[in-house]
């Protein structure tokens, strides 16, 4: 069958060098579970996953034209390829065990990829994605970093996040107009925060939707009794400057303070 056309409106850039196909498929540590990979086009990363034993493999396809070309060339696959959208699908349908995730991301729904992946974090144990440079530094960057942004702080309270390589323009079919960068993220211990979790992410997300304000006058929306402010550092710091923990400590400062309408 001829090769499947790439289509703008879905982000498609497939992937050309073999030997960075493997790599990435070979990124995965953790291969006694379920593995879905999203978008496998076609099948670059899928030939390399399909040869692994220990794993359980499905792939999920929004393209229909991606899903008759599996099918004709990977016999392996059959009964395996869910033909749908990954953003809007419940994961439990496809395994009630730990999940592994892996794939070539399309860059406009990166993000959404992964806060997809922090609804279900008590399922998804690991994730390998190549996804657009910019994002992936973004999702790796340490506090104090202008790349560390909301994102960066809801994964790593979650996983720990690791930068693997990156992967340059011309291996793709079509070129994108940016590098790429592949990551990995792997559960860590967590299992809830020790705050109010809603509002922890309220407090994430208020803070650095004004980043270049010190936290006292960036938290300013939320409702809650000001009057020790002065005597904590934290509050005189930017959100960028802020770790996971250092955001749990700030949500139980206002948790212990808030003002009720």
């Amino acid at each position: 069958m001829k090769k499947v056309k790439a289509k703008k409106h879905l982000g498609q850039h497939f992937l050309t060098d073999e030997h960075i196909a493997k790599r990435i498929a070979d990124s995965l540590t953790n291969h006694q579970t379920n593995v879905l990979e999203i978008g496998p086009g076609m099948g670059v990363l899928t030939k390399y996953l399909i040869t692994q034993q220990d794993i359980n493999l499905k792939v999920i396809e929004i393209d229909s034209e991606s899903v008759t070309y599996l099918e004709e060339n990977y016999e392996q696959l059959k009964g395996r390829i869910i033909l749908g959208d990954f953003l809007k699908m419940d994961l439990h349908d496809i395994s009630t065990e730990t999940l592994s995730i892996i794939g070539n991301f399309p860059y406009n729904i990166s993000s959404q990829i992964f806060f997809k992946v922090l609804d279900y974090k008590e399922q998804i144990s690991e994730v390998v994605g190549m996804l657009q440079k910019e994002v992936a530094e973004r999702l790796a960057a340490p506090p104090g970093s202008k790349k560390y942004g909301i994102l960066s702080v809801f994964l790593q309270a979650y996983y720990n996040v690791e930068y693997l390589f990156t992967v340059p323009e011309h291996v793709f079919s079509p070129p994108p107009k940016v590098k790429s960068g592949v990551i990995r993220i792997i559960r860590n211990q967590t299992q809830k925060l020790d705050c109010d979790e809603k509002l922890f992410f309220r407090v994430v997300k208020t803070g650095f939707n004004q980043r270049r304000k010190t936290l006292s006058n960036s938290l300013k929306s939320i409702q809650f009794n000001r009057e020790k402010i002065p005597d904590m550092d934290i509050f005189s710091k930017r959100p960028e400057q802020l770790g996971v923990q250092e955001f749990v400590e700030l949500t139980q400062f206002i948790e212990a303070n808030l003002q009720q309408n």
